[in-house]
């Protein structure tokens, strides 16, 4: 019989990656509180048109990647590709909309049929925010600000690039969009047939494209920056001023765009060059229009998401070791030593319990735990109500009553 694999696109978090995966998710949640944000669970598979009407029937996320399966009572459910989509859905129907604005946090697992890569799976973790309620620059100042905050914590700021750009209003998009596709269509016969079909639909989309004619195509298309009305231009500057006035760095990239309809004003990608082609680890935009596409009411909002595996591998080995045990190792029965490390623990020490073997064998299995002393309940100790701990970096020991051990082992905490 074959030995049993992972799915490919899927891998397991050994408790080494598992800890550097929740130390990301716990400080940017930890940070997100100080702004305000709560947090929120969505399910993690949706009615399919939860994703294919906010992300497009032709996009290559719905045509291409998403997990989609017909459950048992015929229904077309999908794993979740991504969150913003959840979260507008359970601002319908949960009827949040009397309680905007509402400012939210999530993290949790998504599912996107892709070719694996480093940092990129096919089941892969992300943590992001939501500011929903909110229509001026004042919402895209905080939420890029609290990413930021979140990598200055994670200790990552200095390895991340904020590049930022406006997609502008609704008259500024179709002004851009009017002059873009008066450009293509210049270039019909030598786009892709992906982004030909994108030209007469969506042609921002076609920004997009990852195919290598396209894209040297695109590199001489207009920059939407250059349409935007007084508005938009005036809107875009209070956020970049704001932002510097917070002291986060950020930079201009004109040929920064998202394609799909809903998005408007501010798009903003955090990037790193650590990580190879994967560059990017957190991304976001404001999308006005994404809860009135859904059949909601008319809601603004901005958020990101980031990718967790792609911050973890950023972390290297810069995280602080694991939190050293102490050992309790018995001699005898165990029945003390079980007393003892119960004791212990709930005083809020980590304790480590050497089961068997003789004491050379328990120690080892000590050291190999980066136990940081060790208690030894040895009959001659326990008929004193006593215990001998050893310094096990050291090698110093000393014989402490029983009533005594939090106190002296104080010091190891």
């Amino acid at each position: 019989m074959a030995t049993l694999q992972p799915v490919r696109g899927t891998h397991d978090l050994l408790p080494d990656e598992a800890r550097k995966h929740r130390h990301v998710e716990q400080t940017a949640f930890d940070v997100a509180q100080l702004y305000g944000f709560g947090e929120i669970i969505t399910p993690v598979f949706e009615f399919t048109e939860v994703f294919a009407r906010t992300l497009g029937e032709t996009s290559d996320v719905v045509s291409k990647e998403m997990y989609t399966f017909t459950d048992r009572g015929g229904e077309q459910i999908t794993l979740r590709p991504e969150n913003t989509a959840g979260v507008a859905r359970a601002l319908i129907s949960g009827g949040l909309s009397q309680s905007l604005p509402l400012k939210l946090f999530y993290r949790g697992p998504m599912f996107r049929y892709e070719r694996p890569q480093k940092g990129r799976q096919r089941q892969f973790t992300q943590i992001g925010v939501e500011l929903l309620g909110v229509e001026g620059p004042q919402a895209d100042i905080e939420i890029i600000s609290v990413g930021w905050h979140i990598l200055k914590a994670l200790g990552l700021s200095e390895h991340i690039t904020v590049e930022i750009n406006s997609l502008g209003d609704t008259e500024s998009r179709n002004a851009y969009r009017a002059a873009l596709v008066e450009y293509l269509s210049g270039f019909k016969d030598k786009l892709s047939q992906d982004s030909r079909d994108r030209l007469e639909r969506n042609p921002l989309r076609v920004l997009d494209s990852k195919d290598e004619g396209d894209r040297s195509i695109v590199a001489d298309a207009p920059l939407l920056l250059n349409y935007l009305n007084d508005h938009s231009r005036a809107f875009f500057e209070t956020v970049r001023n704001g932002l510097g006035k917070l002291g986060v760095p950020v930079q201009v990239n004109p040929k920064l765009v998202r394609g799909l309809d809903y998005y408007s004003h501010t798009a903003f990608e955090f990037i790193t060059s650590a990580l190879g082609a994967q560059g990017t680890v957190m991304a976001g935009g404001r999308y006005d229009g994404l809860v009135g596409q859904m059949g909601g009411p008319a809601t603004p909002g901005i958020g990101w998401a980031a990718g967790v595996e792609r911050l973890s591998m950023l972390l290297g080995d810069t995280l602080e070791a694991q939190r050293r045990p102490i050992a309790v190792i018995p001699m005898g029965e165990g029945d003390e030593a079980m007393l003892v490390a119960h004791r212990l623990r709930h005083a809020g020490f980590a304790v480590e319990m050497g089961y068997s073997g003789n004491m050379k064998k328990r120690l080892t299995r000590a050291n190999k735990a980066n136990a940081r002393a060790a208690v030894i309940l040895g009959e001659d100790e326990l008929s004193r109500k006593a215990a001998t701990v050893r310094d096990l970096d050291s090698g110093e020991q000393e014989e402490v009553p029983l009533s005594d051990l939090e106190v002296r082992l104080a010091k190891y905490r």
